[in-house]
């Protein structure tokens, strides 16, 4: 049976020529004075925004993306402001692309601009790991989605939405659930579970991240404090970077992980609604909002859909406090370790984050609290600051892994 994925190809823009790079800084920035105006209109419906934007110099691939994402900006995201760093969003009828292997740049995009016969080619610096699907892209076996073009203080970033067909996994016979608990101290919990057993756990540390964004948020505050904005954007992509070149190394490990384990199926907690319960304090508050909890199970499960392993989303209430043996509400006298109240469960203490984790998998159960396979969508960041993006290469930002031998069976 077939399904589907969906990826964000990037690719950075050749250095356009002084009249193309005029043309490029003029569209991107009427955009943003477009969607300025109709975000302080207030207007939330595609209608009422389009009234809005019409008067503007865009091309009207730019103008349908502004009338479809102003309204979300209000009822879905409930965004009280919006960042001065907007990329150019186009729908995909923008996504008109040439290939040629006679060409030093093989790949070559048609950029829109306003009024009829003032498009232009612009060459393209494709990630090479992502090729065969920008062919597939020009055959069209793969389907365009939104565009979105980014100015960084060398570069112009270019990201398409691409939706591909693959092969949906299925679990066939009895499946071995593994749980994945996701925090910051432990950035990802591993555990199998064989006939209710927890077995070979195993933790990715979340001390690179957590120690990334601390001195990204300390150094960014200090750049502004001494005015010099020319150097934040080279910041924050660098931290970015690194932050994201460690969440797609943990993914794909966790996700070869889970591949050990015979027809295994990867449960998760669906945490939709994580950032409206928060509720820790302002300045927890503030970390954990700052985490990408959702971009980090989104990279699990594209990586989990290409390998063929299910995926399966839970109710995350309590599963940080219950205990994965007898399922009684127990305590966490210190962060790592659960404490179980009741008197008739043989688990006194067990390692906290392997236990949720435990519980997680547990939770997979048809007959219990399994929720529905969460969709497949845009991988891209909701915010529109594209600071998923790897502009250069990172450097190696490996997180550690250690496993747990006192645990395994």
């Amino acid at each position: 049976m077939s399904a589907t994925a969906t990826k964000t190809l990037q690719a950075t823009l050749a250095p356009p020529t002084a009249h193309k790079e005029e043309k490029l800084q003029d569209t991107l920035g009427t955009y943003r004075e477009a969607l300025d105006d109709a975000f302080e209109s207030g207007e939330d419906t595609m209608n009422g925004v389009s009234d809005v934007v019409t008067p503007y110099d865009l091309p009207y691939q730019a103008k349908a993306a502004l009338c479809n994402y102003v309204p979300k900006l209000r009822k879905t995201y409930n965004a009280r402001e919006i960042d001065d760093e907007h990329p150019l969003r186009l729908t995909n009828q923008a996504a008109k692309f040439d290939h040629s292997s006679e060409r030093e740049h093989e790949f070559t995009w048609w950029a829109p601009r306003p009024g009829r016969g003032t498009n232009f080619w612009i060459p393209l610096r494709i990630n090479p790991d992502q090729e065969d699907l920008w062919h597939d892209l020009l055959s069209e076996d793969a389907k365009a989605g939104q565009i979105r073009l980014q100015r960084h203080r060398k570069n112009w970033v270019l990201h398409v939405t691409v939706e591909y067909p693959i092969e949906e996994p299925t679990a066939d016979g009895d499946t071995t659930p593994v749980g994945l608990d996701i925090g910051e101290t432990a950035l990802i919990t591993a555990c199998g579970l064989k006939h209710g057993t927890p077995t070979r756990p195993v933790l990715w540390s979340g001390k690179r991240a957590k120690h990334l964004r601390k001195e990204m948020s300390t150094t960014l505050q200090r750049l502004q404090e001494r005015d010099a904005e020319w150097r934040i954007d080279e910041r924050f992509d660098y931290y970015q970077n690194a932050l994201t070149d460690i969440l797609e190394k943990a993914s794909c490990e966790v996700v070869g992980y889970a591949g050990t384990f015979e027809n295994p199926v990867i449960v998760m907690e669906d945490l939709t609604y994580i950032r409206e319960n928060l509720d820790y304090g302002k300045y927890m508050n503030r970390r954990l909002h700052a985490w990408a909890f959702a971009r980090l199970q989104d990279r699990v499960e594209d990586k989990a859909t290409e390998a063929g392993i299910p995926v399966e989303y839970v109710n995350p209430a309590y599963t940080s406090q219950t205990c994965h043996e007898c399922g009684h509400i127990g305590k966490r006298s210190t962060q790592a370790e659960l404490r179980c109240t009741n008197d008739e469960c043989h688990v006194s203490t067990f390692q906290a984050d392997i236990s949720a984790a435990a519980s997680i998998a547990q939770r997979v159960d048809p007959w219990g609290e399994s929720c529905t396979w969460k969709t497949c969508d845009d991988d891209s960041p909701q915010d529109g600051s594209g600071c998923d993006t790897a502009v250069r290469p990172p450097k190696p930002s490996a997180p550690t892994q250690m496993t747990l031998g006192a645990y395994e069976s």
